[in-house]
């Protein structure tokens, strides 16, 4: 049996790219807690998106707590347990796995569940798998009970390993703690007694924005990118002021739907944070192409510029019609990030102290050069660009001051979202599926040439090769078929 958390009850607390094929590197973050409200940081690692999120499942967390107030002698003073870190109260725990939660899910993640009433799994009815990722996928899916187009989110569970819940656990936090209109907005979640797996239920968005930039024909006017752009910054400045890093903004993860809505998801790799009391956070995170270069010189004390850094380079993909730094390896990237953006001052390299300065700085300097690269772009949108992809995070400044921006004040203004075209359905998952397609079709008209060739050659030297010809080259109808 299985069940789904539909509603909050009143009074209750709130919380690609390809990969990159190479070595897993691990790290842990430290977590402070005072109390249930205050935020918490795990390690999440990641290599051009979706390793990162299988690196942190397998990694541990070392959790202290800190005292709050103080008496005589500065005794610290042990806050209450955090059931993000340890198990819940034996009550809520009891009363959890009476209502119908798993054991394994109340013990690990008694907060992130509480105040949800259970519904029955069955009442969901699997459409069509839309997503896939290194430890999840997301499905189309019809709530039997309204008539619903829902999309489940599978996550699945290595064991049950306590870690691997957190992780999640921390995930389903974070999305309490949001509402927006332009941030995806958790309806529940399914499990099961009995299987290790746990359903996240989202509203269904029919696209993405990088499946729908992918798609052939499809080139975006300027009144469009502002009104994608608009979204995609208020989105951003709710979260940043509710103390929640994104960090992995990037086309796949910005949906929209058919009145063109556009809400940011896929929080696994989102964290809490607070500037006033700064933690170290893992510099593994955000898909390569959007990271930006204090994460790549290894920096683990950051803050909303990760996201902006991210944001700049979407604005800039969308006038261009494609991604703007699309580097292989990290080199590759802060490579690219310098050609472009230029090379960081002395003043910076001395006052960052980043780990990987000494290894990537370069020998020679180079010069910023974005107004010259992108001179075909609107005028106003060029000093936004210069502002979120400024090599100093400090001066990326924030996602109000960016709605506040000339690009978004000129003519002509941004559209409505209800004005934008209406496309067919199309994902990221679409675009790859249309590439892979054409390349096995080229790879079949290739192979057929070459039989042909061989073929005709066989005959030319009196069929002394004709053996050796159908012994590597078999019938060019079995290739097409294969």
């Amino acid at each position: 049996m299985g069940c789904v958390f539909g509603k909050q009850v009143d009074g209750s607390n709130r919380a690609d790219l390809d990969v990159n094929k190479e070595k897993k590197q691990r790290g842990n973050e430290n977590e402070v807690v005072v109390s249930l409200d205050q935020k918490i940081e795990n390690v999440v690692e990641i290599q051009n998106g979706e390793e990162g999120k299988k690196e942190d499942k397998q990694e541990g967390s070392q959790h202290r707590v800190r005292g709050s107030g103080g008496g005589a002698g500065g005794e610290r003073r042990r806050s209450r347990p955090n059931p993000r870190l340890s198990n819940p109260p034996k009550h809520l725990h009891g009363e959890q796995v009476a209502a119908g939660w798993p054991s394994w899910l109340s013990a690990v993640a008694g907060e992130a569940i509480n105040g949800w009433t259970p519904r029955r799994a069955d009442t969901f009815e699997k459409i069509d798998k839309i997503g896939q990722g290194t430890y999840s996928n997301v499905y189309k899916a019809r709530d039997s009970l309204s008539g619903k187009i829902v999309a489940l989110k599978k996550v699945r569970f290595d064991n049950l390993e306590p870690e691997s819940v957190k992780f999640m656990a921390r995930e389903i936090l974070v999305l309490r703690r949001l509402d927006h209109p332009n941030v995806v907005k958790l309806e529940g979640l399914v499990t099961s007694r009995m299987s290790c797996s746990l359903y996240l239920v989202f509203e269904y968005m029919e696209h993405d924005l990088a499946g729908l930039a992918a798609s052939p024909g499809i080139k975006f006017n300027e009144p469009q990118v502002k009104c994608y752009m608009h979204q995609l910054l208020s989105g951003l400045e709710h979260c940043h002021n509710r103390g929640v890093l994104h960090r992995d903004i990037k086309g796949s993860n910005l949906l929209l739907d058919n009145g063109g809505i556009l809400k940011i998801a896929d929080f696994g790799l989102a964290s809490f944070f607070d500037p006033n009391h700064k933690q170290p956070m893992t510099s593994r995170v955000v898909t390569l192409w959007y990271r930006p270069p204090e994460l790549l010189l290894g920096a683990t004390d950051y803050g909303v510029g990760v996201d902006l850094w991210s944001a700049g380079c979407i604005l800039a993909e969308l006038l261009a019609g494609k991604p703007i730094m699309p580097g292989r390896t990290e080199v590759e990237q802060l490579h690219k990030i310098f050609k472009l953006c230029g090379s960081p001052s002395d003043e910076y390299w001395k006052k960052s102290k980043l780990p990987h300065a000494t290894i990537f700085k370069p020998q020679q300097p180079y010069k910023r050069c974005i107004a010259e690269t992108f001179k075909d772009f609107p005028p106003s949108a060029l000093p936004l660009i210069e502002t979120l992809l400024a090599i100093d995070p400090a001066e990326r400044q924030t996602a109000t001051a960016a709605l506040r921006s000339e690009f978004f004040t000129t003519k002509p203004y941004a559209c409505e979202p209800s004005s934008l075209p209406q496309y067919p359905p199309s994902k990221e998952m679409d675009a790859k599926l249309r590439d892979e397609e054409a390349r096995r079709s080229v790879d079949s008209d290739i192979y057929i040439f070459s039989f042909h060739v061989w073929h005709m050659l066989g005959f030319l030297f009196n069929g002394y090769y004709i053996s050796f010809i159908f012994e590597y080259f078999p019938s060019p109808k079995h290739a097409k078929s294969s």
